[in-house]
C-alpha cells in the first residue's frame, strides 16, 4: 500500500511539471540574411562567442546569471545541428527549461523542428532529471533571426494531439511571417514580433518570469515590453507595439 501510494505521488508531481524548450538559431553572418555584426559574435559555428547564445544577452549566459535558475545538466552535441544544450531547473517553481543552441548554418532545420514541436511532433525525453521537452513541453520558444525571411518552407506540420502547447517567437516581425504556419500547428502564439528587434535573452526571461507567474496574456505583454524598454532604451510606446500577444 505504501508504495501503490508513492507512485501515484510520483506520477501526480510528474504530471504538474512544466516544461519550457528554446531553440535558438546562432547569429550567423555567412549563411543568414541579417545585417553584418562583428566577426567575432557572428559566427554561427561558435557558440561559446555568439551573439545570442555566448554573448552576455545570449541566452546561455542570461539565464546562467538569473538567481531564479539553477544550471543542472550540459550535454554536448546531443544531436547533428546542435552543439549545446543546457537543462535548468527553476528554484521555486516545479518548471525545467531546455535550451539549444543551433548551428547557424542550418536555420531550414531549427525552424522546422519548432514547428514541429509545436504540433507536438518530436518529443524529447532527458534523464537526470526526468524531462519531457521537445513537443511534449508546454512552451516552446524560438530565439535568432528570422529565417523566413529567406526561405519559404514546404510544408507545415498538423497536431498530433490536443495536448494544449504555447509558442514564443523573438526574432524579427515574427507574427505577420509565422502567422500561417503557427496556425497549423495548434499551438497558441503567447508572444511574438511586429518589426525588427534585437532578439535577446532579457525578453525571454520576462516572459517566462510571468508565465511562471500565470500571469494573463496582456501582464505578460507588458512585463515583455518593459524588459526591452530597459534594456533597448526605444520608449516604452514602440516596445509595446513591437511585441504581440495571441492572434
Amino acid at each position: 500500500m505504501i508504495l501503490f501510494t508513492c507512485l501515484c505521488c510520483t506520477q501526480l508531481l510528474s504530471a504538474q511539471t512544466k516544461t519550457i524548450h528554446v531553440l535558438v538559431a546562432l547569429c550567423d553572418n555567412q549563411y543568414q540574411g541579417i545585417v553584418k555584426v562583428p566577426a567575432r559574435i557572428g559566427n554561427g559555428q561558435d557558440p561559446a562567442n555568439n551573439l545570442y547564445w555566448g554573448c552576455g544577452y545570449g541566452v546561455s549566459t542570461f539565464l546562467k546569471k538569473q538567481p531564479d535558475w539553477k544550471l543542472v545538466h550540459t550535454i554536448a552535441n546531443p544531436s547533428a545541428n546542435i552543439y549545446e544544450r543546457l537543462v535548468f531547473k527553476h528554484n521555486s517553481k516545479n518548471c525545467y527549461l531546455v535550451a539549444d543552441a543551433y548551428n547557424g548554418a542550418h536555420m531550414k532545420q531549427t525552424i522546422t523542428t519548432f514547428l514541429d514541436y509545436a504540433a507536438g511532433k518530436q518529443p524529447v525525453a532527458l534523464n537526470e532529471p526526468v524531462v519531457q521537452a521537445g513537443g511534449s513541453a508546454q512552451l516552446i520558444c524560438f530565439v535568432g533571426h528570422n529565417g523566413l525571411m529567406d526561405f519559404q518552407l514546404a510544408e507545415t506540420p498538423s497536431p498530433v494531439n490536443k495536448r494544449s502547447r504555447q509558442v514564443a517567437i523573438f526574432a524579427c516581425a515574427s507574427k505577420p511571417y509565422f502567422y500561417e504556419a503557427v496556425k497549423r500547428t495548434g499551438a497558441q502564439p503567447l508572444i511574438w514580433t511586429t518589426h525588427l528587434l534585437s532578439p535577446e535573452a532579457y525578453t525571454l526571461d520576462a516572459m517566462i518570469d510571468a508565465w511562471l507567474l500565470n500571469d494573463g496574456a496582456t501582464a505578460i505583454h507588458e512585463k515583455v515590453a518593459q524588459a526591452y524598454n530597459k534594456y533597448q532604451h526605444c520608449g516604452i510606446k514602440g516596445a509595446r507595439n513591437l511585441f504581440a500577444t495571441g492572434w
